[in-house]
């Protein structure tokens, strides 16, 4: 699925050549933003994490 998003974007950036600059401006906004950041690091963190099911006795 995410290389199915990935070549569409690429497809859309060959055909319309001044979406590059739109992505650039939305990509740079969403960095500039701390909390967005430290938000996506937690998820990316929190999914490759192992789960505890249940204590040990």
């Amino acid at each position: 699925m995410r290389w199915l998003i990935l070549g569409a974007l690429a497809g859309l950036l060959i055909v319309y050549p001044s979406l590059l600059a739109a992505v650039g401006a939305i990509v740079a906004a969403l960095l500039s933003k701390p909390v967005l950041v430290a938000f996506g690091v937690g998820l990316a963190a929190g999914a490759r994490s192992p789960r505890i099911r249940r204590w040990a006795l």
